[in-house]
């Protein structure tokens, strides 16, 4: 019972290992240009045991998703705890910035893999990735929402586009300085905003 239990759990490393890989190889060096192999040697595993986990390269991909799903879903909950709204936001946009070398190098890990799957003609993992923009997009909404912003789908896609444009910048430019000035400008940006009051009311900022 104990060896099979072991069993187990050593697959699971062995897959999440595989997953953290993918989204690591498939980001630096994009899908077409990543193989198997290239993931079975990031995640020091054979080759031959990928094909146990992942049938094909767009299983890869897919757990690559997954994977930036987690990612996300683990930096807003660390945001969930500050005071705010706007503390949460301008911890987000200091956690992009602190990312500019790799976006410089390669980019916003889910944006590019976006733009390149949307090449594809299945029309499925491009999906998939726009579904992981779009839960950003629903929580930064939720700030502007809770903070009693106007418009706060309006001022949510404003973020998460400028975020997109400076990485796409960042990239093109390999110049992480634009991530730095443009991730000041957001951050003052923010501290710009203020809650709409209800009529006669005096504002309060959070």
């Amino acid at each position: 019972m104990t060896n099979s239990v072991d069993r187990r759990a050593q697959a699971s490393q062995k897959r999440r290992r595989l997953t953290a890989a993918a989204a690591r190889v498939l980001h630096e060096q994009g899908v077409d240009r990543t193989t198997l192999a290239d993931i079975a040697r990031e995640a020091d595993v054979p080759v031959g045991n990928v094909y146990y986990y992942f049938k094909t390269k767009d299983e890869l991909v897919q757990a690559a998703l997954a994977e930036h799903r987690a990612h996300l879903d683990e930096l807003t909950g660390e945001l969930d705890r500050l005071a705010t709204p706007r503390d949460r936001l301008k911890a987000l946009v200091e956690a992009w910035t602190a990312q500019r070398e790799t976006a410089a190098r390669h980019g916003c890990p889910t944006g590019t893999l976006a733009v390149e799957l949307d090449k594809r003609a299945d029309g499925t993992l491009d999906a998939e990735a726009g579904a992981v923009i779009s839960r950003l997009l629903d929580w930064t909404t939720g700030q502007f929402r809770t903070w009693g912003i106007p418009d706060p789908d309006d001022h949510a896609l404003t973020l998460i586009a400028a975020y997109q444009g400076m990485s796409l910048l960042t990239n093109a430019l390999r110049d992480p300085d634009i991530m730095t000035k443009e991730g000041a400008r957001l951050l003052r940006w923010l501290d710009s905003l203020e809650p709409e009051a209800p009529a006669g009311a005096p504002r309060v900022t959070p």
